[in-house]
């Protein structure tokens, strides 16, 4: 075989996210298609906990410990940042809570930190956004603590509608989520969260927000976005409010 090696570039440099997710986290597939090819993602979970999802399940994966942990797992790699990529993890104990957990993070090694609920509250303020429309898969007393942690925000939450479940979050079609986001909007509404990063939602963005005429904020778009932005990196994706932030 003849062929000169110096045609042989790369391979492309590569970037790195580091990622602590919950121990339930399906969606590893979306979120690769929110950030570009030199950036990887590289994975930690917080540790199986024998319940279902709840005010108890989201106390559990949200143990600073548990966090400290999963970035000493990453860090060999050396992401510029870590994601902690749950939002009910980070607003179940408050805004206070959520700025402990991003401390907790970079008190581990990282380099610099996010959390889901963290983004949320970035992407509100740089919106300047100050009234909600909430969809969210847990139950009533979680999805009351989403209300607080926003009214923490100084931000309102004109309507919300929850699935009540206790697992399977990932298995919920786009019909179905579709059908509730449009049904979970208010006229007052400025944007619509959909929380919970085990929530599909990457295909219904572009179409909802076209019909709907507002931002349609989703997890997984928020906690990416927050990583790429401390990188000096572009998001890819849907979202027409991504054009309209630094």
């Amino acid at each position: 075989m003849d062929f000169d090696l110096l045609e042989f570039e790369g391979p492309l440099a590569q970037r790195g996210i580091g990622v602590i997710a919950p121990f339930d986290l399906a969606l590893e597939r979306e979120l690769w298609r929110w950030v570009p090819m030199e950036v990887s993602l590289h994975l930690a979970r917080t540790p199986y906990e024998p319940v279902p999802v709840s005010m108890e399940m989201a106390q559990l994966v949200s143990d600073s410990r548990h966090l400290a942990a999963a970035t000493r797992d990453v860090l060999h790699v050396e992401p510029e940042v870590v994601a902690y990529l749950c939002t009910s993890g980070s607003f179940v104990n408050g805004v206070d809570y959520e700025r402990s957990l991003t401390k907790a993070i970079c008190d581990a090694g990282a380099t610099d930190a996010v959390t889901t609920s963290g983004a949320l509250a970035e992407v509100l303020h740089q919106l300047d956004l100050h009234r909600v429309s909430v969809l969210t898969p847990y139950d009533g007393d979680l999805t009351g603590k989403l209300h607080d942690f926003l009214s923490e925000l100084g931000v309102r939450t004109v309507s919300s509608d929850h699935l009540g479940l206790g697992g399977g979050i990932w298995k919920v079609s786009y019909r179905t989520i579709a059908e509730r986001i449009l049904a979970a909007d208010h006229a007052d509404a400025e944007a619509i969260f959909v929380s919970c990063t085990n929530l599909p939602t990457y295909d219904l963005i572009e179409p909802l927000e076209s019909a709907l005429g507002k931002p349609v904020l989703t997890a997984n778009q928020l906690t990416m976005w927050a990583c790429l932005r401390r990188m000096n990196l572009p998001i890819v994706g849907p979202g027409e409010w991504l054009r309209e932030v630094d």
